[in-house]
C-alpha cells in the first residue's frame, strides 16, 4: 500500500527554517504572497507568518470579476487567525483591458491572463513593501504543468513545492489551516465552477500515488501497471510529465562563449551578498 505519509512536525521545521534562511540570505526580511482563498496559498502563508513572524507577511487578494465570493472569505480567514498583513487589488480592468481585443478568447486564455495578472500585483507591491516573493505550487502540480508560466508558478522561492497535494493537505492541519479551505474541491478560481480535478482528469490522491513511483521510487510505466495503475493513465501522466519539462527549467540560452550563463557561469543564490 503507497504511503504518502509524512512527519508534519519535521516538515514544519525544515520548511519555516527554508524560508528565514533563503529571506534573510538575499538581504530581505519580508516577504509577500498571493493569497487566493485556496489551500496551496494559506499553506505558504502559515508557514511565512511562522518565519518571518506575521508583521512582516503581505498577502495579496487579487480577485477578477468573475471570481467566487468563498474566494474572498476564505482569504480573509487566513489574514484574521495569522494576523498578516494584507490588501485588495480588483485586476478586473487589467485583465478585460487585454480581453477586449479577442472576445472570442477562450477560458484557458483568459485565465492564463489572469494568473499573470495576479503575479504583476505581487512582484509590483512587493517593491514597495520591501518584500520576497513567496510561491504556492505544489510538487504535483508543477511536475505535471498545471501552472502558468509567468503567473502563479514565478516566486523568489517555493517552500511547498516538495509536497505532493496530499502532503499538502497532512501540514496544513497541522498548521490549523481552517478546515473549510482544506475541505473545498481544489480550484484556480478562474472561471465560474472551474475545479482541478474536473480539469485534470483525475484526483489528486490517485495522481499523487503514481507520481511518487514515478518520481520518487524511479518506477517504470510497466512497473506502475503491474502495481495496479490503469496502462491508460500511467502512459498520459507519463507524457504529461516530459512534456511539460521546459516549465520546470530556466529558458535555454544558446552557447556562444566560454562561459556561458546557466552552463559554466554557475554560483550559488547568495553568490555576491
Amino acid at each position: 500500500m503507497l504511503d504518502l505519509t509524512i512527519n508534519t512536525d519535521v516538515a514544519r521545521q525544515i520548511l519555516t527554517g527554508f524560508i528565514k534562511s533563503e529571506v534573510s540570505r538575499v538581504g530581505f526580511t519580508r516577504a509577500i504572497i498571493n493569497l487566493s482563498g485556496g489551500l496551496d496559498s494559506a499553506l505558504s502563508c502559515a508557514l511565512a507568518a511562522e518565519a518571518l513572524g506575521p508583521e512582516n507577511v503581505l498577502v495579496l487578494r487579487l480577485p477578477y470579476r468573475t471570481s467566487s465570493p468563498d474566494s474572498l472569505e476564505h482569504a480573509q480567514l487566513m489574514i484574521d487567525k495569522f494576523r498578516v498583513q494584507s490588501e485588495t487589488i480588483d485586476i478586473t480592468s487589467m485583465v478585460d483591458a487585454l480581453i477586449h481585443h479577442d472576445p472570442k478568447m477562450s477560458d484557458k486564455r483568459k485565465g492564463n491572463i489572469m494568473a499573470r495578472a495576479r503575479m504583476i500585483a505581487l512582484y509590483d507591491r512587493s517593491e514597495v513593501f520591501r518584500g520576497l516573493p513567496i510561491g504556492a505550487s505544489n510538487k504535483t502540480e508543477i511536475l505535471l504543468g498545471y501552472t502558468t508560466m509567468w503567473g502563479d508558478m514565478a516566486s523568489a522561492l517555493n517552500p511547498i513545492g516538495d509536497l505532493y497535494k496530499t502532503q499538502v493537505r497532512q501540514l496544513a492541519r497541522a498548521l490549523e489551516i481552517p478546515d473549510v479551505i482544506i475541505d473545498k474541491p481544489p480550484s484556480a478560481d478562474l472561471w465560474v465552477g472551474q475545479t482541478d480535478e474536473d480539469e485534470l482528469g483525475f484526483t489528486y490522491e490517485e495522481v499523487d500515488k503514481l507520481l511518487f513511483l514515478i518520481v520518487d521510487q524511479r518506477y517504470s510505466a510497466q512497473e506502475c501497471v503491474e502495481e495496479g495503475f490503469d496502462e491508460k493513465f500511467v502512459n498520459g501522466v507519463i507524457t504529461r510529465v516530459r512534456r511539460n519539462q521546459f516549465k520546470r527549467v530556466m529558458p535555454p540560452i544558446a552557447k556562444l562563449s566560454n562561459r556561458t550563463i546557466g552552463y559554466d557561469f554557475l554560483y550559488l543564490r547568495d553568490w555576491g551578498t
